[in-house]
């Protein structure tokens, strides 16, 4: 079991508490970008830089990720192709993302791109705040507890 960050857009308050859990649970954490991510000295934690593009990063997780793996994102078409593969996805608020209400998230995601293009502007999701990151790491925490490897 993996844990994949698409480390583009995750905040560093997510990214901190991504890597104390991974740590303390002892779990391999593969943080994916176009950037190079500075990581905490752990051979538990891994940067993998993609080239930049649309999608590079998005792709790389999709072809190397596995059923049962842990995905952190909030890009929403990512996050649906995931959910195809059987690849669990939390987002940096601790929301899941699954089978259940990612198709429905992806048609809100692209009305609101239709109402942006046409000049409409909806001012984006709030920021990140002290209950987003609680949520988080409550929601990671479960899963890591759930899903921590049997020796």
């Amino acid at each position: 079991m993996t844990i994949w960050v698409d480390a583009d857009a995750c905040p560093r308050p997510i990214k901190d508490i991504i890597c104390r859990a991974a740590i303390r649970t002892q779990t391999e954490c593969l943080f994916v970008a176009n950037q190079s991510i500075s990581l905490p000295n752990s051979p538990l934690l891994k940067s993998i830089q993609v080239m930049a593009g649309y999608d590079v990063a998005d792709n790389e997780i999709v072809n190397r990720s596995n059923a049962g793996d842990l995905v952190i994102t909030q890009d929403i078409p990512l996050a649906a192709e995931l959910v195809e593969k059987a690849v669990f996805v939390l987002t940096p608020r601790g929301e899941w993302l699954n089978s259940n209400n990612v198709r429905q998230r992806l048609m809100m995601r692209d009305f609101n791109e239709t109402l942006r293009a046409s000049g409409m502007h909806s001012g984006g999701p709030s920021p990140l705040n002290q209950k987003d990151r609680m949520a988080f790491g409550n929601q990671l925490d479960s899963w890591l507890a759930r899903h921590k490897p049997k020796k």
